[in-house]
């Protein structure tokens, strides 16, 4: 694996740290500076990993306070808490909600080292020219502003962004293989009665109710106009049909967080559910079988990004795009990919993982020796290959993002009925 270090050289060829650039002594001034430096940063448990904070320390010298909430936390705190972060890490869907309140600044661009390499997805919203935009939040369609201090988004690009892209990835239902004992490959299968009592669904509503309509759209139930923008009509249907699962018995639990999707699933008191990429991850380092089964009306994907606090300046704003720039320049990616995400900048990602990883993750090769974790448990043995492939195949099947609806306040209350019923 690659050794290579992220530098300070690297960074003022990007032309970021604006205070470092001015003459020759000022690096080492701002250096001196930034070691008192303190971001706060939050965002789900998914990206804020202490292992991150500690090489934040350890290549640019200042400390990255981190707090891990679940989803609704995130975006409530961001909307109503501008005081208590400094960066904020959320999701695309996410930053619709958060964005028109004016706790988050624009970022320029210009100061992001490798923009150029950021994928399409983030971009124009392709991941290839010929590539169909999915429905939902598409992150590019929340992605731009038309100049600082706009609420309204852009709908291409304009040099200021809302969220530096970070991570991203292609989700679907897990499976436990030993317990189910024959193939799955649609989404109705959540709902088959088959798994009476041992199916589970997250508890997030902008995300659950996606998940819902890949499953009323398999099962030929509903087909709807738009799934990430349901008219009351469409969502009260999806309900009723997951109303009426849900008093047959179905779903043995419904979870917030992976670590509780995890434990469903490596006790078998669930089989099949939706899952997130780094609870698979955990389940098979526990060395039990778990399967991100591929089903044929594709993926609901989600992208992530770093926000910045309206009350950031100075230093500090510097620092926050000191820290952006690290987190594009590859170990961060490669650190989650190994977790099984992509990277916004998959190409520097490749600089921190052996020819194995990158063909067995990336390109969906079969690796040629034994895959791990980040932490050093196995995932996979040689000769095995990725659940749904390379990541153009897995990204390239996306039918749907994440989403804020129209009818979102109206959609949520029947979330909540649904869960209380």
């Amino acid at each position: 694996m690659s050794k290579m270090r992220y530098s300070r050289r690297t960074i003022l060829k990007g032309g970021v740290a604006t205070a470092a650039a001015t003459a020759f002594p000022a690096p080492m001034v701002w250096a001196q500076e930034i070691k008192d430096v303190t971001l706060r940063q939050f965002g789900t448990g998914v990206s804020n990993l202490n292992d991150v904070a500690q090489k934040v320390k350890e290549d640019l010298g200042f400390t990255l306070e981190m707090t891990a909430l679940d989803s609704d936390s995130v975006t409530q705190r961001a909307a109503t808490q501008p005081d208590s972060f400094d960066i904020a890490d959320i999701e695309y869907w996410i930053c619709k909600k958060v964005w028109p309140t004016g706790n988050l600044q624009a970022m320029d661009t210009s100061r992001i080292a490798n923009y150029d390499k950021i994928v399409g997805i983030f971009r124009d919203g392709k991941l290839t020219p010929d590539s169909e935009i999915a429905q939902g939040t598409a992150p590019h369609t929340v992605g731009f502003i038309p100049e600082p201090g706009a609420t309204e988004f852009a709908d291409e690009e304009t040099g200021w962004m809302t969220l530096i892209p970070t991570i991203y990835n292609a989700d679907t239902l897990g499976i436990r293989p030993d317990l189910i004992g024959r193939p799955i490959d649609t989404w109705a299968e959540l709902l088959n009665p088959e798994f009476k009592g041992k199916a589970s669904i997250l508890d997030i509503s902008s995300i659950g109710i996606m998940d819902m309509a890949m499953v009323c759209e398999a099962m030929g139930e509903i087909q709807y106009g738009d799934k990430g923008n349901m008219t009351r009509e469409e969502i009260d249907k999806t309900f009723a049909i997951f109303t009426e699962a849900k008093q047959n018995g179905q779903f043995r639990a419904f979870w917030k967080t992976f670590d509780e999707s995890v434990n469903l699933m490596a006790s078998g008191e669930v089989v099949i559910q939706s899952m997130w990429s780094p609870a698979i991850t955990a389940v098979k380092s526990r060395g039990i079988p778990c399967v991100y089964q591929p089903l044929k009306e594709g993926y609901r994907s989600w992208g992530g990004g770093i926000g910045l606090s309206s009350s950031l300046s100075g230093i500090e704003l510097d620092a926050a795009y000191e820290y952006i720039n690290w987190y594009l320049s590859g170990w961060v990616g490669g650190y989650l990919m190994r977790q099984g995400y992509y990277s916004a900048v998959p190409e520097t990602s490749k600089d921190f993982m052996s020819e194995n990883e990158w063909g067995y993750w990336f390109e969906g090769k079969e690796a040629t020796d034994i895959i791990t974790s980040p932490t050093g448990d196995k995932l996979a043995e040689a000769g095995e290959t990725r659940d749904g492939g390379s990541f153009e195949e897995r990204m390239g099947a996306v039918a749907c993002w994440n989403a804020v609806m129209d009818e979102n306040q109206y959609m949520v209350r029947k979330w909540n009925e649904f869960i209380a019923a």
